[in-house]
This record gives structure tokens, sequence and C-alpha cells, in this order.
């Protein structure tokens, strides 16, 4: 009897434990689903660590942010998984006045998972990237069993260059600043609610999920007195509002028939018991800006195709520091508060 070594399969459908032991099987993965997508040069080079070069501009500062993602369903109405994680992390640095220039992306993967599955994420997450005008250029897979995860989890870090003299702050906020939002808010939320919860609309909602950069980019330059940025994510607009007037110590009135809500996600709302201002977005903006430059920042954003719904809501004002308030729709007021535990959980 002739006894013979036998060599493992090199291709599965699905993620195998074989996928994260560092040998043939890791190779494969990399081969035929990551670099293929994940083409720059600098990932291209396979070393432990990319190696980038500091700004050049004199007074420029280097900027780094880090998040993980986690959703269900994986795929949604607009985007997925793959394409949040990219947008979430391009955007946490255009909010702070940087230009994005490099990400890192780690992969937990189940086992079992569809490989078919993977690489429609990888090829969004590339996808994602040449609209955001960013390179990923390292990274790391791990697998874990059946079980032990939801399929994949996504950790983005990411790295941009702030101009030299730009300075974005939450601490910055003046009274008579004006608050601008730059679409409407929810859209991202209830996307992700409506395909799970199984809520059916007459025209399909889809997720504003987006990279900001292009956005930022074309209001830094019209050189207004902007103040601040944020991306209303977890906690959605009420969140980012809370910090600003906690940070800046200002109070901050809003009005509600000015904040962009659609009728859509007003409806899903109401049937969910849930309110649309701590909705997560994925691809809006919320800008205080200084009140003789608010009209033009404003006009700039309607001009842009991310920000064609954006609208003035509210103001920044010495009373009632570090609370928000909110002119309802039918002329009261009331305290927006701090949730005091999670409301939606794994959107984002």
């Amino acid at each position: 009897m002739n006894a013979t070594c036998p060599v493992p399969e090199s291709r599965y459908a699905q993620i195998v434990l074989g996928h994260g032991s560092g040998g043939r099987l890791s190779q494969n993965l990399l081969e035929q689903v990551f670099l293929p997508h994940f083409s720059g040069k600098t990932l291209a080079l396979l070393e432990d660590q990319a190696q980038l070069l500091p700004p050049s501009e004199p007074g420029a500062r280097l900027a780094f942010t880090t998040d993980s993602f986690v959703v269900s369903p994986l795929f949604f109405p607009g985007g997925d998984i793959g394409r949040l994680a990219v947008c979430g992390t391009v955007n946490d640095l255009c909010v702070g006045g940087a230009i994005p220039q490099s990400l890192s992306a780690a992969f937990v993967l189940e086992e079992g998972f569809p490989l078919a599955d993977l690489t429609r994420i990888v090829v969004s997450m590339a996808a994602t990237c040449r609209e955001a005008g960013v390179e990923i250029v390292t990274g790391d897979t791990k697998v874990v069993e059946r079980g032990k995860a939801d399929g994949v989890f996504i950790t983005t870090s990411g790295i941009g260059v702030i101009p030299s003299g730009r300075q974005l702050s939450i601490a910055a906020l003046h009274p008579g600043d004006a608050l601008i939002v730059s679409g409407p808010i929810g859209d991202h939320g209830i996307a992700i609610l409506s395909v799970r919860e199984g809520i059916d609309f007459e025209t399909e909602l889809v997720s504003d999920c987006a990279p900001l950069a292009s956005l930022t980019c074309a209001l830094f330059e019209l050189g207004l007195k902007i103040r601040a940025m944020r991306d209303p994510t977890r906690g959605g607009l009420s969140g980012v509002l809370q910090d600003m007037a906690v940070r800046s110590n200002v109070g901050i009135e809003i009005d509600e028939a000015r904040v962009p809500v659609r009728d859509e996600v007003r409806a899903a709302s109401d049937l969910l018991g849930l309110d649309p201002l701590y909705i997560a977005c994925e691809g809006r903006l919320v800008t205080a800006v200084a009140p003789d430059d608010a009209e033009r920042l404003l006009a700039a954003m309607r001009a842009h195709p991310l920000g064609q719904g954006a609208a003035i809501i509210g103001h920044a004002v010495t009373e009632h520091p570090r609370t928000v308030q909110m002119r309802s729709r039918i002329g009261g007021e009331r305290v927006v508060p701090v949730l005091s535990g999670e409301q939606l959980p794994r959107i984002c």
C-alpha cells in the first residue's frame, strides 16, 4: 500500500479556520480576495507595516482615527458593512478638517462565512475608497469559530492631513453661530431597520452612507468661519448637538420644522416608537458656522450632490448653557435629552 500525505484543499466556498492559520489558506485568501481589489502599491509590498511620508506643508498636522463596525444585516439598501467601514473612518477625518489619505482594515471572520459575500464586501470597500480618494495600505485577518462572531466584523483606522491654519473643534462654538445639517436625517438607521423588521415602503428607502470628503473639501475652499463639523452617527443629530453644547458651554436651540426628515423615516420612526433626532446617519454633516457666513455655506452645501437637502436648523445661544432645546411644530418648546441607553443596537 502506498502511503500519501494529503494536501489540504485550497479552494473553499466558505471561511474555514485554516484561513486564519497564517499558512497556505491564509495566503490564498490574501491573493484571491483582498489583493485583487485593494491593489495599492503600499499594500502590495506585503510588509508588516505601511511606511508613510509626513506632511510636507509647514504647520500641517496629522489626524488619526479608528473605529470598529458591526451591523445586521451586513447588506442593506444603499450599502453594506464594507462601505460603512470606509465611510465611517473617512468621515471622522473629514469633520476634523483633514484630507483623508490612508486606511487600514482588519477583518474578524466567522467560520462558515461565504467567500462570495466576503468578496462582495471587499469589492464595495475598494469602490468606496476610490470614491473617497483614499487607499488601504495595511490590514489583518482573523478567523474565529462558528458562533463566535456574526459573519464579519471590520475595524478600520485612518490617517489624514490637516492643512496649516485649519482648526475645528466642537468646543469652538460662539453664541449666534448657525447650525446646518447637510440633508435628511435618519435614512441610514431606518433603511437598516426596515430590512431587519420587514417594514415595506411604497418606495425603497436607501441608506445615506457616503464618504463626505468631496463635500467638506468644497466647503473649506470657501474660506468661511466654520467652527466645527460632526457626522451624526451613533446618537444621531441629538448626540452631535449635545456634544457641541456641552464642550462649547453654550445653549443650542433648534426648530423641529426646519430639521429635514423624509416622510418614510418619520412614519417608520412613529411605528417603531423612535425619534428621528436619535437615529444614526452615515453620510450627513452637521456644521457650526459664524452667522454672517451661514447663508453662503448653506448655498454651497445645496450645490453639492451630498448636500442638496441641507437646512439651517438652529443656533447657539447664551441662554441655558450645555442644554439643547427644540421648538416643536406646534410652537411649544422642550429639552432634547441625552439618551440613557442604547436606542438602536447594531446599525453602525
